[in-house]
């Protein structure tokens, strides 16, 4: 273990080190902050003594972050944050704010709640957008690499700086088309029908066909699509069947009959995600309880 004093940490050096393990280069991570090659070296050698650890290794021609240094990266964005926060007003004003939120969605979550976030925020705060992206398979690195401020998923990434808040949970219906065929009447009905589902890549499928799939019920997907708003020009016209969660009623699949699924299910739970670093951040925690109250 360093005995050097810890106090000598300051925000270069958290910024620093940033820089190095995210560029992966000493080259760009000195662009980036404006500095000399050798003013990178000279902090990147005051930052080992400091935790102990070489932080990075040479692979080829270039360098890789020790998986330490990975690791004080993800703690050292935190600190950064923190050192942000001490540094502003207490006060917060939406009114006041220009800055745009990214938010990582599905077209189910997209269309079913941002539309009313995006009205709510704009009425307390004229100077905010809203960028909203593909959450596809979520994972902890979206947020980490601040790709966007939030993600809506019912599947929160499994690490210790995620954060996450349970937002509600929606039943699955089984809808068709009803000028093509009836509500399926029993189970060996159900099966007997094709069906279309959401497939995302890369082999991910939703957690209503893994819980069927786990309790032997096989169903016979004839269409697989990359997101809900596929669904219903597959189901109009044709006789197949889609179990997709009850709230798209009113969304994708308005205009389509609907009737309960012939076996017992799990609700499906949906979650608002975001990375430690903005746990207190005024304008973050805003932005969740609008979402929150909205949902």
């Amino acid at each position: 273990m360093s005995d050097f004093d810890y106090s000598h940490l300051d925000g270069r050096l958290l910024q620093l080190l940033i820089a190095v393990v995210e560029e992966g280069s000493i080259t760009r991570a000195a662009e980036r902050l404006g500095v000399t090659q050798s003013a990178v070296s000279h902090l990147l050698g005051k930052l080992r003594t400091i935790v102990g650890d070489p932080l990075v290794v040479k692979s080829g021609r270039g360098i890789v972050a020790t998986a330490r240094a990975e690791l004080l990266a993800r703690e050292a964005r935190v600190l950064l944050e923190d050192m942000r926060r001490f540094a502003t007003a207490e006060n917060f004003d939406p009114a006041s704010l220009r800055t745009t939120f990214t938010l990582a969605a599905n077209d189910f979550q997209r269309d079913l709640l941002l539309p009313g976030l995006f009205a709510r925020l704009r009425a307390r705060a004229p100077g905010v957008s809203l960028r909203v992206i593909p959450s596809d398979i979520p994972d902890a690195d979206m947020l980490r690499e601040e790709r966007c401020h939030l993600v809506i998923s019912p599947r929160p990434p499994d690490a210790s700086d995620i954060l996450h808040k349970r937002l509600f949970d929606d039943g699955y219906r089984v809808f068709y088309d009803a000028s093509q065929r009836d509500a399926p009447h029993n189970l060996d009905d159900y099966l007997a029908a094709d069906h279309v589902t959401v497939h995302y890549m890369p082999r991910r499928a939703l957690d209503i066909d893994d819980e069927l799939a786990e309790r032997g019920i096989r169903r016979k997907f004839a269409v697989m699509v990359p997101g809900f708003a596929g669904i219903p020009a597959f189901i109009r016209g044709s006789t197949l069947l889609a179990t997709v969660p009850g709230l798209l009623e009113s969304g994708a699949m308005q205009g389509l009959a609907h009737c309960a699924p012939p076996f017992e299910a799990k609700r499906m739970p949906m979650y608002m995600i975001w990375h430690l670093r903005h746990r207190h951040d005024p304008a973050h925690s805003w932005l969740r309880a609008e979402l929150e109250a909205l949902a």
